[in-house]
């Protein structure tokens, strides 16, 4: 038995988050170490490694939904908008997601796509450009919107289309040129926490700091970050940030996003997509437009019952554990996997685009390679499920809730072997 399959079991049986497997559904597979020789060393799991683009099914998802579907629709029908809850679910599951992104209660809400939310969040925040930090009118020339060059694409389709729509011009930077690129054009900064290619962590104190240094207001993307590393949106101050739940947040596929608004600037949120929901009178059917107040004017028509309650059984998993020590042991996984990848894969077969520094790693790992699409086919044969990013990159996501140290090592050995062969 190899050094390394004996550091993945000491790995495993020192893990405090090890139980939590036991919360998901996992499929099993014939174990891939036979591809190199090894035999009988494994536990028969496959590999998921692809919880950055969809987490696995929490176990208790399931009967929930079966409830809410039979029970709650079924039975109670519209009593359920009071019985069951519903009516109040986008800020109480907010409160529920709140903690893993560092914020305090009543200041996130839950509902529509992550790309409504970012549109609702840049408007808003050149809207509040607009009127100047004292809610007067004092936009003095603030007609730019800056936008991570390396965003996901629909965060940049959305910004141009923002910019249209408010009379600004939109110019692509990078993170790390953001700093250099603000002035006193600038009205609002759309940046990624985590790259979703390479998986480069960006400096959200720091940048948000410049932003406001600028006079200007910072929306965040966590997709990458919420529930796989500490983010601090009240303690660095944050002024808009939007997230999905489908990934390391496990809460299905298209489960409903989230939108942050800071408590202060609430009262001056004025969003694109007014709706009845976010009414203050929702139920006066009144015809003008008035907002309720807090976050709740981030809602815009009615929620989507099903998925938002799944999302809201798939959330009880985090019940009792610290978004520090899912941190620690995603960082322990990603360096696990280098070491694994250099042991196991011809040299010079793989680049890493990741950043081994800490401080700079979301929680995933890149790999480039040339013929990286018939690789991650070949991976997903032999039963290490990741994913592959046009042209040439390799991507293993790594949710520290249900992946394993014999997982990472797994996975290595088997991209080694088929990397050989």
């Amino acid at each position: 038995m190899s050094e390394l399959i004996l550091k993945a079991q000491e790995l495993d049986a020192a893990d405090e988050l090890a139980a939590l497997r036991g919360k998901f559904v996992l499929d099993t597979v014939a174990d891939p170490a036979d591809l190199s020789g090894h035999a009988g060393d494994g536990d028969g799991a496959g590999v998921y490694l692809d919880g950055n683009s969809l987490g696995a099914l929490p176990a208790a998802v399931p009967a929930h939904v079966d409830d809410v579907v039979r029970r709650q629709w079924g039975s109670l029908r519209i009593r359920s908008w009071d019985e069951s809850g519903w009516w109040t679910a986008p800020e109480r599951i907010g409160d529920r997601i709140a903690p893993l992104v560092g914020a305090a209660a009543g200041q996130i809400v839950v509902g529509d796509s992550t790309s409504v939310n970012v549109f609702k969040a840049l408007v808003a925040a050149v809207r509040m450009a607009g009127e100047g930090q004292d809610g007067q009118d004092g936009r003095d020339g603030r007609d730019e919107i800056l936008v991570d060059a390396t965003t996901f694409p629909t965060d940049g389709y959305i910004a141009g289309s923002a910019a249209r729509m408010t009379g600004c011009s939109l110019r692509p930077v990078t993170p790390s040129e953001v700093p250099g690129a603000l002035s006193d054009r600038t009205a609002a900064v759309l940046l990624n926490h985590v790259d979703y290619r390479t998986g480069r962590l960006h400096d959200l104190p720091g940048l948000t700091a410049a932003v406001h240094e600028a006079g200007a207001y910072a929306v965040w993307d966590l997709c990458h970050s919420a529930g796989a590393l500490p983010v601090g949106l009240d303690e660095h101050g944050v002024d808009l940030a939007v997230g999905c739940t489908y990934k390391y947040l496990n809460g299905g596929p298209g489960s409903p996003a989230y939108l942050y608004v800071r408590r202060d600037l609430q009262p001056r949120f004025d969003s694109p997509l007014p709706g009845w929901n976010s009414h203050a009178e929702p139920f006066g059917m009144r015809p003008e437009y008035t907002p309720a107040p807090g976050a709740l004017r981030g809602r815009v028509g009615t929620p989507d019952i099903l998925s938002m309650l799944a999302l809201e059984a798939a959330l009880e998993v985090w019940d009792g554990v610290t978004i520090e020590s899912v941190r620690a042991k995603s960082l322990a996984l990603t360096d696990f996997f280098l070491e694994c990848v250099a042991a196991y894969v011809p040299e010079g077969r793989v680049e890493s685009l990741t950043p081994a520094a800490h401080a700079e790693r979301g929680s995933q790992i890149a790999l480039r390679c040339p013929d990286a699409g018939d690789v991650m086919k070949r991976l997903i044969e032999n039963g290490v499920v990741g994913d592959f990013r046009h042209p040439d990159v390799l991507r293993f996501g790594f949710t520290p809730l249900y992946v394993g140290f014999g997982d990472v090592e797994r996975a290595g050995r088997v991209l080694g072997d088929v990397l050989l062969s």
